[in-house]
């Protein structure tokens, strides 16, 4: 007859997670094969980079999901970091100012294109320049992992061609952009 096969808990727990492992390994190998590298641009004059950015759309993180005349602005500090401010109206045009300020560490020295952005210490969030028209008016910024980006200008609005290849060129550097956002601007708000 059919016998049957008895595990103790303790048999049944250590399988269990060998499987487990087994299975978060075979993931996270297959990610690594099919996640290709985000190329960044290969020179930012961090002078020029410097200054008020609007953020145009975004895929965005969730202090922004609700953001309105979202601007960026950059100022470099002697020490070689970038001393940021981010700042939005929450909800609304005329909702609540809110205003973050993390600092931004220049990480590839040979390009100026790969930061890491600090909100928080210790951590640094990737933040790579993967895309800069050579006046400087208009730039993208992005993630190796492909879940954040920030469509950025000078001005607070840009022409629907412009905004259509650089949709095209993020599906080009395998964006999904299901979650992407237009933010609102309206009025300015204080600097």
């Amino acid at each position: 007859g059919f016998s049957r096969v008895q595990f103790s808990p303790k048999e049944i727990s250590v399988r269990t997670l060998k499987s487990i492992l087994a299975i978060c390994v075979f993931a996270i190998a297959a990610g690594c094969q099919t996640m290709k590298p985000i190329h960044t641009v290969e020179n930012v004059d961090l002078n020029r980079f410097m200054g008020d950015w609007y953020v145009i759309a975004s895929i965005p993180t969730f202090i922004e999901k609700d953001a309105f005349n979202a601007i960026e602005s950059y100022r470099l500090d002697d020490d070689g970091t970038v001393a940021t401010t981010f700042k939005f109206n929450k909800g609304s045009l005329d909702g609540p100012l809110k205003q973050y300020n993390p600092r931004g560490y220049i990480r590839d020295q040979q390009s100026n294109a790969v930061w890491g952005m600090q909100f928080v210490w210790p951590f640094k969030a990737e933040y790579r320049v993967v895309f800069l028209n050579e006046d400087y008016s208009q730039t993208v910024i992005g993630r190796t992992k492909r879940d954040y980006v920030w469509i950025m200008a000078r001005e607070n609005t840009i022409a629907d061609d412009d905004y259509a290849k650089i949709l095209n060129f993020l599906r080009d550097q395998n964006y999904d952009l299901k979650n992407l956002r237009k933010v609102p601007h309206g009025r300015s708000i204080a600097k």
